[in-house]
């Protein structure tokens, strides 16, 4: 399936790197214009202290054939998040599609610490960057989005509400976290129906992220050499594919049809008919059960 956005006005809250960085471009690259937010800049870094920038991305959606427009926010400021809504109804006039994939946590939570053992301090950073950033944006932007009829509100998660109902994620900062952000989606859907729009929460599978690769050791081009130390991360996949996910979704003029709904990057490519960029069309949280949680060996044939 290609996706046809050239007439829509995107917003990815998010944007700098990961998941929110081969969304962004997945939209561009169906044409759409996609205001990319984040806090790292090529002359100011976030807490982060990484390389990836929001000029970046915007330039990389617009090579992809979108037009890119790179606006530095800090999502937990929301004086900062009114501003960017208006920058977008003056520039754009409306907003057709809110991608919240704001996280920046990846230092912060604790594998496999219960509440009394996990830094408090960190936790409660996690929740207000995990979900209190998320219902700043869609206070705002949502208000604009519903101005005309038929637009997207698209939550990043991690793990499908099937999959995280009956998985303890690494903490309980994390694990309601996680589960949160696919309940404000669903919560989201109730009021966004009644205005013609549709919510949706998504997850991807096991991302090679910058960051993961370079936790691996590896790049993109060579990734699969990290199957030597972790087999099971032959099933991974590149930000690109949640990002056709979401461009395939956006596109398609029946997507009130998974109002609501907790989807993933596997289940929306079976749905749509699209690959990843390297022609794989992996399906990680089935695999994740039938697979690697019974301590089978490595096998991804029927799960790409």
């Amino acid at each position: 399936m290609t996706a046809d956005l050239r007439d829509k006005v995107a917003l990815v809250a998010g944007a700098t790197r990961g998941a929110g960085r081969g969304i962004a471009v997945e939209l561009g690259a169906a044409g759409a214009t996609v205001y990319v937010t984040g806090r790292t800049t090529r002359v100011q870094q976030s807490d982060y202290a990484r390389p990836e920038t929001i000029e970046e991305t915007a330039e990389l959606v617009t090579s992809a054939g979108g037009k890119g427009i790179a606006v530095q926010v800090d999502h937990l400021v929301p004086q900062q998040v009114e501003a960017l809504v208006a920058q977008i109804r003056t520039e754009a006039g409306r907003l057709d599609i809110l991608v919240n994939d704001i996280w920046g946590c990846e230092n912060l939570f604790e594998w496999d610490k219960a509440v009394w053992e996990h830094s408090l301090d960190k936790g409660l950073r996690m929740l207000r960057l995990g979900i209190e950033t998320h219902l700043i944006t869609a206070h705002y932007a949502l208000a604009l989005m519903i101005e005309r009829p038929g637009g997207l509100l698209v939550e990043v998660t991690d793990g499908t509400a099937e999959y995280n109902a009956t998985h303890y994620r690494l903490s309980p900062f994390y694990d309601l976290v996680k589960t949160g952000v696919t309940r404000m989606a669903w919560a989201h859907a109730q009021d966004l129906a009644k205005q013609g729009a549709t919510a949706v929460s998504i997850t991807p599978g096991w991302l090679r992220s910058e960051m993961m690769l370079e936790a691996y050791g590896v790049r993109e081009e060579n990734w699969r050499d990290a199957t030597k130390a972790q087999p099971h991360f032959a099933i991974s996949e590149t930000p690109r594919f949640v990002g056709r996910a979401i461009a395939a979704l956006s596109a398609d003029p029946d997507r009130a049809r998974w109002n609501g709904q907790s989807l993933s990057s596997g289940e929306l490519a079976k749905a749509y008919d699209f690959d990843d960029i390297d022609g794989s069309r992996p399906d990680c949280w089935r695999y994740l059960v039938e697979v690697q949680e019974p301590g089978k060996p490595a096998d991804v044939t029927g799960y790409r």
